[in-house]
C-alpha cells in the first residue's frame, strides 16, 4: 500500500491544484494576520475559513481525482493487486497531499508572526488538527461516494449535497429541531446530532479550545457543560477520528464488493 500512497500523493503534490490550495492558504493566512493585531481573532477568522472551505475542496477534489484516474485504477486492478491497498493508498495520497499543502500553507505565516512563543499555540495546534481531520474524513467521504456511483454527474452532485448539507443546512435543521421540541430535555439530542457531523464536531474542538463563551452556540456551550474544556476536546477529537475511520471502512466494502 506504501507504493500506492507515494504514487499519489507525489502525483498530486506536484499538481497545480495543490499548489493553488496552498498559495491560498498563504496569502489569506498573511493577509489576517496583517490586518489583526489579536491574535485570538484571527485563529477565530481562520476557523471560519477552515470548516467551509476544506470540506468543500476535499470532497470536490476527492470525487474528482476519483473520476479522472478510474480507467489507471481498473488496469491496475487487471494486476494481482489486492483493492483493499490500492483504494486506501490512492485514498491516503490524497488525503495527505490536501493535509500537508494547508498545513504548510497555514503554518508558516503563523511562525513568521511568532506563534511557538505565543500563548495562543495550543489554539493554532487545534486549528491544523480540525483542517487535517477535514481534509481525511471528507475526502474519504467523496472517494466512497464516487465509488459507489460511476455516473460522474451523479456521485458528484451527491458529494456537493452532502457537502451543502453538514456545512449549511445542518445546524439551520438542528435548530428548527429544538424550536419544535422547546418543551421537552434536549440537551442529549443536541450533543448526538453534533457527533452526526465532522465540521460541527470540528467548530465546537475548536471553540472549547479557545474557551470563548460568546462564540461557542449552543452545541458548543452544552459540550463544556457536560464534558468540560479537556474532556470535549478529547471526545471531539475521538469523534472526528471516527469520521475518518468510518468512511474508509464503508469506501474499502464499496471497493471489494464492486465489479470493475
Amino acid at each position: 500500500m506504501r507504493k500506492f500512497i507515494k504514487y499519489s500523493f507525489v502525483d498530486l503534490i506536484q499538481s497545480y491544484w495543490t499548489i493553488l490550495y496552498f498559495v491560498f492558504f498563504l496569502v489569506v493566512t498573511s493577509t489576517i494576520l496583517y490586518f489583526s493585531a489579536d491574535m485570538t481573532k484571527s485563529i477565530v477568522s481562520m476557523m471560519n475559513i477552515v470548516l467551509v472551505l476544506i470540506p468543500l475542496v476535499s470532497i470536490v477534489f476527492g470525487a474528482i481525482y476519483y473520476y479522472n484516474s478510474r480507467e489507471f485504477t481498473e488496469l491496475l486492478l487487471a494486476q494481482p493487486v489486492r483493492r483493499r491497498s490500492l483504494i486506501l493508498g490512492q485514498y491516503s495520497g490524497l488525503a495527505l497531499s490536501l493535509s500537508i499543502s494547508f498545513t504548510a500553507g497555514i503554518t508558516i505565516p503563523f511562525i513568521l508572526k511568532g506563534i511557538f512563543a505565543s500563548e495562543h499555540l495550543p489554539d493554532f495546534l487545534l486549528i491544523l488538527l480540525a483542517g487535517i481531520g477535514l481534509s481525511f474524513s471528507m475526502s474519504a467521504i467523496a472517494y466512497a461516494t464516487a465509488l459507489k456511483h460511476e455516473n460522474k454527474i451523479l456521485g458528484f452532485g451527491i458529494s456537493l449535497f452532502i457537502w451543502f448539507f453538514l456545512a449549511v443546512l445542518y445546524d439551520g435543521l438542528i435548530l428548527i429541531l429544538l424550536i419544535l421540541f422547546k418543551e421537552y430535555p434536549t440537551d442529549s439530542l443536541a450533543i448526538v446530532l453534533t457527533f452526526l457531523n465532522p465540521i460541527d464536531l470540528s467548530r465546537v474542538m475548536i471553540m472549547l479550545g479557545l474557551d470563548i463563551a460568546a462564540l461557542m452556540g449552543y452545541t458548543g456551550a452544552l459540550f463544556l457543560k457536560f464534558f468540560g474544556s479537556f474532556t470535549g476536546i478529547a471526545i471531539s477529537v475521538f469523534s472526528v477520528l471516527c469520521w475518518i475511520a468510518i468512511p474508509s471502512f464503508l469506501m474499502v466494502r464499496i471497493a471489494n464488493n464492486k465489479d470493475f
